[in-house]
């Protein structure tokens, strides 16, 4: 028996004409902890719940694994949290995140992401969330997605609009000690879906729905 069957998540790949997200696996994560220390947001200004990029580079390391191998644990039938390592030309640039609570009855996913600085402003972003609605819409049967951003944060936003959401609500987030801002709540339905010019291509599809639901 393969790792791929004890994990059958570990056997799905969601190819794009640029990238390529999978289930992040440990030998990811010293190429990721280096990505997320060359930057992937203005310091000035912190882009997520947890400010986990201010911290220094062996505690970023420790926690960055620390998350993503509890992410994994717990996944279970029904409700899950999987984390995509982003892969550009075969290196790692960030990580997609598809998360889904009691999925069965709601028929909704949640997305988070991030991308390495040097990687922003060629629609990238764009394309990793694009393949990752593919998935969940046509792979797991999903009828809404729902994301969220800073109300700062336009690039997010505008990815958002551009694939379709609309606007569900505000509310207010703590992202630092110091640091308190407007998070804007979007959402996506199916049938709205603004869906791309090119075909998602995967790989062990079947297995890994079987495993999640």
């Amino acid at each position: 028996m393969d790792l791929d069957q004890v994990w059958p998540l570990f056997g799905l790949r969601l190819i794009t004409p640029r990238l390529e997200l999978r289930p992040l696996r440990d030998e990811d994560l010293p190429g990721l902890v280096d990505v997320a220390l060359s930057g992937v947001h203005d310091p000035a200004r912190m882009p997520f719940g947890v400010p986990w990029t201010d911290a220094e580079p062996t505690t970023l390391a420790h926690s960055l694994a620390q998350y993503h191998w509890k992410l994994r644990s717990g996944v279970s039938p029904d409700s899950w949290g999987v984390s995509f390592t982003v892969l550009h030309h075969g290196m790692p640039v960030g990580v997609q995140e598809l998360h889904a609570r009691r999925f069965a009855a709601r028929k909704t996913v949640e997305s988070g992401s991030w991308l390495a600085l040097a990687h922003q402003g060629n629609g990238l972003g764009t394309e990793m969330r694009t393949a990752l609605l593919l998935f969940s819409f046509d792979h797991l049967g999903a009828e809404w997605a729902e994301s969220s951003a800073a109300a700062w944060n336009e690039a997010s936003l505008r990815v958002s609009q551009k694939l379709g959401y609309e606007v569900s609500g505000v509310s207010r987030a703590q992202t630092r000690a110091d640091e308190v801002v407007d998070e804007v709540r979007v959402r996506l339905r199916r049938e709205d879906f603004a869906r791309p010019n090119w075909s998602l291509t995967t790989e062990g599809v079947e297995a890994a729905t079987e495993f999640l639901m």
